[in-house]
């Protein structure tokens, strides 16, 4: 019989869309005083593959990246997507002038094999973890790079956001190699 083992840590990341530069940059700060200090930044890209956000956070959003230094635990991406939700909440309400819904945060994992995102959507793709948020295998790891699968998201399909990923797993490797030593966090205790 197969014995249950803990998995390896995983580097977090927040995709964050929002309608202006500076609201991606406050998400940040609200960001690292939740989640800790972010490690990698990713460059800042016109978010135009669909207009689904459109009705509620208006036309020519930008999507950034953000990576975390700390490693966590891949099943505390049920906590930090709660935290994540009541953020944009609060950011909803300080930021003025702006839609209902002016910055949305998706947070998610790469792990050496994979990126996963958080959501509160049922598809079949998607597997459900506790307190309503599922999980979803976004990319792959094959042949030496991140590949899609047939649901990926269009812009994760990008070479931008590959060499972002590629980015973060290689971070993600030395951080294990450094081994007990490298950072690690656990939401659930802080």
């Amino acid at each position: 019989m197969a014995e249950a083992r803990l998995p390896e840590p995983v580097k977090l990341i927040c995709a964050c869309l929002a309608g202006r530069e500076e609201w991606l940059e406050r998400a940040r700060e609200r960001l690292e005083r939740e989640l800790g200090p972010v490690d990698l930044v990713s460059a800042t890209w016109p978010f135009d593959c669909t207009d689904y956000y459109e009705p509620e956070m208006g036309a020519g959003l930008l999507r950034r990246m953000y990576s975390f230094q700390e490693l966590i635990g891949p099943e505390n991406i049920v906590a930090i997507k709660h935290a994540t939700n009541r953020l944009e909440q609060q950011l909803g309400a300080e930021l003025p002038g702006g839609p209902r819904r002016p910055v949305n945060l998706d947070p998610g994992y790469v792990s050496r094999a994979k990126l996963v995102l958080a959501t509160t959507k049922d598809y079949g793709h998607r597997v459900y973890l506790g307190s309503g948020i599922y999980a979803e295998v976004t990319l792959r790891w094959q042949g030496g790079r991140f590949e899609p699968w047939e649901w990926t998201y269009p812009d994760y399909r990008e070479p931008a956001y590959a060499a972002f990923f590629l980015a973060m797993r290689r971070l993600l490797t030395e951080q294990l190699r450094a081994g007990p030593g490298a950072e690690t966090r656990n939401p659930k205790s802080d």
